[in-house]
């Protein structure tokens, strides 16, 4: 199993978009954002935290591995917890960020060493993940990422 294959994540968010002048430098600040949180999760699935897992990943989140095994939020932040999945590393590459409205798509490759449940998965892969605008307490997903 290869965890963020296809991840579906749901963060707090205000506009993703904007006209003009202004939609180049939100599309910037957007771009950064996902690229510092699929960071932040690299390094957290490294570090066996699932903390930002909690934080991110919605709880209608499903990961479907490149195996056909489908978990959900709740298996997948077990699976941290409990180091079955494990990861010795993990080199993002190629990332690019596209804004479509209130959602975000963020594509990249990898090359991963690690584990799940004592099996090697370690590769190169490709993946896409999907960052949905949500609001929660007024706060936006800019201002979660840069505390």
């Amino acid at each position: 199993m290869k965890f963020l294959a296809v991840m579906g994540i749901a963060i707090a968010a205000t506009a993703f978009g904007q006209t003009g002048q202004k939609n180049n430098a939100k599309a910037g600040d957007v771009e950064s954002s996902v690229t510092q949180i699929e960071q932040g999760l690299v390094k957290a699935l490294i570090a066996g935290d699932a903390s930002m897992f909690e934080r991110y990943l919605a709880d209608t989140y499903i990961f479907t591995a490149p195996d056909g095994m489908v978990s959900d939020k709740a298996q997948t932040i077990a699976d941290i917890k409990s180091g079955d999945l494990k990861f010795q590393s993990s080199k993002l590459a190629d990332m690019k960020v596209q804004s479509y409205g209130d959602t975000a798509v963020a594509t990249y490759g990898s090359t991963d060493q690690g584990s799940y449940k004592g099996k090697d998965i370690s590769g190169h892969f490709r993946w896409t993940d999907v960052f949905v605008k949500r609001t929660a307490a007024g706060r936006s997903w800019l201002d979660t990422v840069r505390q």
